[in-house]
């Protein structure tokens, strides 16, 4: 390894920990201020998310899902195509994995489970493709028709789960829930660690093969770097951008799929928590750097924090909200610095300087 890449990796490191080390210290300042000890309060999230057996794997229940939305951001990014439509994919996909799950109750396990996984890819690509199919045909910016689009959807979802597909049995807005083969079973008993966590480490070593040695993973990077250029050179950059949206569609899809089979097993209201797995997955890629390795660390990291919010509350008196603030803070900060690169906002800063 050249040290030209020894310091890109040390400065893409140095840059990620910076927004998660601002947070933990503003973070600190609050606690103290209530008159909490902050290396305490830390110590408890810490030690309950990632250092005893159970904590540990309820983390990495909690990282797959994001794990997986993390790469479907991470290679539209990548790609310089900014798709906020992951959550809608996310939603859509455990939708429809859910309603065919609950109803497929005549087959074994494992084709049940594949069955709702292909429905939820389907689902999940054919979200992503509306904007896909606006962006190259009539130039429509992906980033704003990705957020009206998730919007309307959760409106039309909300619609279908409330009607068509409401279960009549409960008191409370839900789909029926998914049969005994669709589920996921625990693994450890007391855990909520589930096979999936494993689909999903087998997934994101299939990402990292497509990003880091396949042919598309250069051609993304060559786009990230300068649409005009890899037009330029004769890559077909339209054919190139369904191609990625359908990649991140379908990680997302099977994502929400996952996170219905292995956790809420029936679509609800709020099915993906707030502000939402794939907004989670927005701030991991950030955190990661776009790199399948880096979107790993920041998922379990980021999954401890959900962890340890519980803990902190049962074993101090510092409410459990503080990593609320914990995790806006990180999305802050790194927003700056999405923000700054997104519209050369540092670079023009430098040319005005040395102008």
């Amino acid at each position: 390894m050249t040290n030209k890449k020894i310091n890109g990796i040390l400065r893409s490191l140095f840059n990620c920990l910076i927004p998660v080390l601002l947070a933990f210290l503003a973070g600190a300042v609050v606690i103290a201020a209530i008159g909490e000890n902050p290396l305490e309060a830390y110590g408890v999230l810490l030690k309950k998310s990632f250092f005893t057996s159970v904590g540990f794997q309820n983390t990495l229940h909690y990282a797959g899902p994001m794990i997986l939305t993390g790469l479907a951001i991470a290679i539209t990014f990548k790609a310089n195509i900014y798709n906020m439509g992951v959550e809608g994919s996310l939603l859509i996909g455990a939708f429809f994995a859910g309603i065919v799950g609950a109803n497929l109750t005549g087959l074994p396990a494992f084709p049940v489970k594949l069955i709702c996984f292909a429905v939820a890819i389907v689902c999940g690509v054919a979200f992503a493709m509306i904007a896909a199919v606006l962006k190259v045909k009539f130039r429509a910016d992906e980033m704003v028709v990705t957020m009206m689009m998730n919007y309307a959807l959760a409106k039309v979802l909300e619609y279908l789960a409330t009607t068509v597909f409401r279960d009549s049995g409960n008191g409370y807005v839900c789909t029926p829930v998914v049969s005994d083969q669709a589920m996921f079973v625990r693994i450890f008993g007391k855990s909520r660690l589930t096979a999936f966590f494993f689909v999903v480490i087998l997934l994101l070593v299939v990402m990292w093969f497509v990003m880091k040695r396949s042919k598309l993973g250069y051609e993304v990077t060559a786009m990230g770097k300068n649409f005009e250029f890899a037009e330029a050179v004769g890559m077909n950059v339209g054919r190139k951008i369904i191609i990625i949206m359908a990649i991140s569609g379908a990680l997302a899809g099977i994502a929400g799929a996952g996170w219905m089979m292995e956790d809420q097993y029936r679509y609800t209201l709020t099915f993906s928590g707030s502000p939402g797995l794939g907004w989670d997955g927005m701030l991991i890629a950030l955190m990661g750097g776009h790199d399948p390795l880096g979107i790993l660390i920041a998922a379990i990291f980021y999954a401890g924090l959900k962890t340890g919010a519980d803990s902190i509350n049962m074993y101090t008196n510092v409410p459990k909200e503080i990593v609320s603030l914990i995790q806006g803070l990180i999305v802050l900060f790194l927003a700056v610095k999405f923000i700054s690169e997104r519209f050369n906002l540092i670079k023009g800063g430098k040319k005005r300087k040395e102008a």
